[in-house]
């Protein structure tokens, strides 16, 4: 049975790519590094109003985890424009790099609503988790997510053929 066109749109709009080029994560990662900062900055120096880039936060990283890159203009950004001109791809396996933004979309989430419920200090913390595990992608490339995701397969809570490359990490260095 074949899918429609509007299944096919679908199915190929809420997909999450795999291989990914590492490049465009480390991009992306840079991204929410900037605009984390510039929340907690601005949220100590100037008023805790800037705390609501939480939640761009976590809405990127929701659509990042449904749909890669199709929906989130840091992804568009990072996969479409940057990356590109950064050379030859660098391709990782996806399901780990998905594991990862789930993770961010609970970090940014739980700033989010400690936001909405006047809890600056929780919201200022979770905020700062996010750019240490966004900067050691960013700038070392060393995927958090990933690495939590490689225990968890070795410890038989994700099984082996959800990322048959992920099981060996000598295959990502």
């Amino acid at each position: 049975m074949t899918a429609t066109a509007p299944e096919s749109l679908l199915r190929r709009t809420f997909s999450f790519p795999n291989p990914v080029n590492e490049k465009a994560a480390r991009v992306v990662a840079g991204g929410v590094v900037a605009i984390a900062t510039s929340a907690l900055l601005l949220g100590r120096l100037v008023s805790t109003d800037w705390l609501w880039l939480s939640l761009p936060l976590a809405l990127g990283f929701v659509a990042r985890v449904l749909t890669g890159p199709t929906l989130s203009p840091l992804g568009r950004l990072a996969t479409g424009v940057v990356a590109p001109r950064l050379g030859e791809p660098k391709l990782v396996p996806g399901p780990p790099k998905r594991f990862a933004q789930a993770i961010g979309v609970v970090v940014t989430g739980a700033a989010t609503v400690a936001v909405a419920l006047g809890q600056t200090g929780l919201a200022e913390v979770l905020l700062a988790l996010i750019i240490v595990a966004a900067g050691l992608e960013a700038f070392l490339a060393f995927c958090l997510g990933c690495t939590i995701f490689g225990w968890l397969m070795r410890a038989g809570l994700i099984p082996e053929e959800t990322c048959e490359a992920c099981n060996n990490l000598a295959l990502r260095a």
